[in-house]
């Protein structure tokens, strides 16, 4: 982990909407996104930073705390759905009084990279800011809110879509939902946070026209627009499969495994794969699965938490299930 003080830090994701979009009765951060709940991988892009995690829970509360009982995670639950700030206002009793640092991120952005929590979390650090907001350049913006910058480039404020004027909604730099904010003004400033806007609702957003009267606010710009995609919908839920698909099965490569085909090779990144291994496509390997070294796997092969031996060759058209 990249570090550069003792100070603790607290991750608190957001994971208590509904997802209307999504039109769908199953909460939206379980959706899967490459065999796994999107909120799961969220989980695992902060598996390497010391810090303790606090999920909010509000829609499908219990089925959400469900799909995360092998995280080592505190729970706190947003009774009511009153916006992304009010849901951070929720974990107050928990962690107002821990100081120290709190990384804010959302529960459907999948794409994320721990190496990229970590180089903010260090950046913020470094500048010794009161707030840093992660943010990314889109070509086309729609539905983000957008980062507003005075004449010297400096953060002041953002605005949601819904508020923007049609001058700000042309602003290409956007919002990316990921904030390090020090938790004494975190909390401060929630507390002055109103409703008066288009939603009716607690914009976490808001804290950053409060904090820079004060403190020291600024941005941590994502180089790779892909890590922030919220995945809102069905179309989106999709985007975000094949990207992670393609990470997975790159990294396979380049650990010395060959993918033929590999646009229509699905691994579940709980599996394993030998090196000198060939793997035809399409196919599926999901589960814990281990695949040995130097084998082959034809086309249309389904793998189910299997162990395949060193050396072995399995026809096209075969299906193979292990042991949950």
């Amino acid at each position: 982990m990249i570090s550069t003080d003792k100070k603790p830090l607290h991750a608190i994701v957001l994971a208590a909407g509904k997802g209307t979009r999504m039109k769908s009765t199953r909460a939206e951060v379980l959706h899967p996104v490459l065999f796994s709940p999107m909120i799961c991988h969220v989980m695992d892009s902060l598996s390497d930073l010391e810090a303790g995690v606090v999920v909010v829970t509000g829609h499908q509360a219990a089925e959400v705390e469900a799909a995360l009982a092998l995280y080592p995670v505190s729970f706190v639950r947003q009774t009511e759905q009153l916006g992304t700030g009010h849901a951070v206002l929720s974990t107050a009793d928990l962690l107002e009084n821990e100081g120290g640092t709190a990384l804010i991120l959302c529960g459907d952005t999948p794409l994320i990279r721990s190496e990229t929590l970590n180089l903010m979390v260090a950046d913020h650090r470094v500048a010794a800011r009161t707030l840093t907001v992660m943010t990314t350049i889109l070509g086309r913006p729609d539905n983000y809110g957008r980062i507003i910058c005075n004449q010297d480039d400096e953060l002041v404020k953002i605005v949601e879509e819904h508020d923007a004027s049609p001058a700000e909604r042309q602003i290409k730099e956007i919002n990316a939902g990921i904030y390090c904010v020090e938790i004494p003004a975190l909390f401060a400033a929630l507390r002055q946070v109103g409703s008066d806007n288009a939603q009716g609702e607690i914009y976490l957003t808001d804290i950053v026209e409060i904090i820079q009267r004060h403190g020291k606010t600024g941005r941590f710009i994502c180089p790779d627009p892909e890590e922030i995609i919220g995945v809102n919908s069905r179309i989106e839920q999709e985007e975000a499969t094949r990207i992670m698909q393609r990470r997975v099965n790159q990294q396979w490569m380049l650990a010395g495994v060959s993918l033929v085909g590999q646009e229509s090779i699905f691994i579940e990144r709980s599996s394993a794969i030998g090196i000198d291994t060939t793997i035809q496509g399409p196919c599926y390997i999901t589960g814990r699965s281990i695949v040995g070294r130097e084998c082959e796997i034809g086309p249309f092969c389904i793998m189910d938490n299997y162990q395949v031996a060193d050396g072995s060759r399995l026809k096209p058209f075969t299906e193979w299930y292990g042991d949950k």
